[in-house]
């Protein structure tokens, strides 16, 4: 499905980003993956990924120039790049009138910033061999809002229409920019829910389960491939039935 390409996923030390690569590799892609604090848990993802010439780089999507960073050496490591994951991010959950100013804006930029940096740096090699596939992950709370997330809400939204203004620019090179938006995935941000937060959660969910970090790689993996190669600008929800 993926043999031969060479994808570049941000964020892939644990959760959804470590299921994204692990599946990436199985499909037999080569994986470019970042991560920004934890090493030891990138490493292990790294070793536990299917194929050889796979690689980890340093990337902290709030710095600008490691982005730049980052970027030179994945270029100077892989002749050809196919493909973007844009999924690492990060949340600073609080009611809004009790939200810090710096709090809203540190989400933004590494969320919504972040997305436009990484996609900014992979657009140039894409444009120039007229193929790529990118995709962002974004989130079923950026439909339905959620109390306390407002600023990470507003990053996924705003995530979304960047994807569909993009995919207007480069479509007509052979350029691809989708988004998949998971609902809630059983990661550590859903370890700590509560028994009695579960069940009411479930109570909404038709499939009565939450998602795994498969669930959702899937479906990266299809906008990826040759197989979606008549899709573009569109958001694929991956959340149960949460969301319809």
């Amino acid at each position: 499905m993926l043999k031969g390409k060479t994808v570049v996923v941000t964020g892939g030390s644990r959760g959804i980003g470590a299921g994204i690569c692990q599946t990436l590799a199985q499909k037999g892609a080569t994986v470019a993956l970042t991560y920004r604090s934890r090493e030891g848990e990138a490493q292990r993802v790294l070793q536990s990924l299917q194929g050889e010439g796979h690689q980890l780089f340093s990337l902290d999507l709030c710095n600008e120039a490691s982005i730049k960073e980052a970027f030179s050496k994945i270029f100077e490591a892989f002749p050809q790049i196919d493909g973007l994951v844009n999924n690492a991010g990060l949340t600073k959950d609080q009611i809004l009138l009790r939200m810090k100013t710096e709090d809203f804006d540190e989400v933004i930029q590494a969320n919504l910033r972040g997305c436009f940096l990484c996609t900014k740096m992979i657009l140039k090699p894409m444009l120039k061999k007229r193929s790529g596939s990118i995709v962002n992950i974004t989130s079923v709370i950026g439909h339905m809002g959620n109390p306390g997330q407002a600023n990470y809400a507003a990053s996924k939204a705003g995530i979304e229409a960047f994807s569909k203004s993009v995919a207007k620019e480069v479509g007509s090179r052979g350029i691809r920019i989708n988004c998949v938006a998971p609902g809630f995935i059983e990661t550590e941000m859903t370890e700590g829910l509560s028994e009695d937060q579960r069940k009411k959660l479930l109570m909404n969910l038709p499939l009565e389960r939450l998602g795994t970090p498969q669930d959702v790689a899937g479906a990266v993996a299809f906008l990826l491939s040759d197989e979606s190669s008549y899709i573009t600008g569109q958001t694929l929800h991956v959340n149960g039935g949460l969301y319809m």
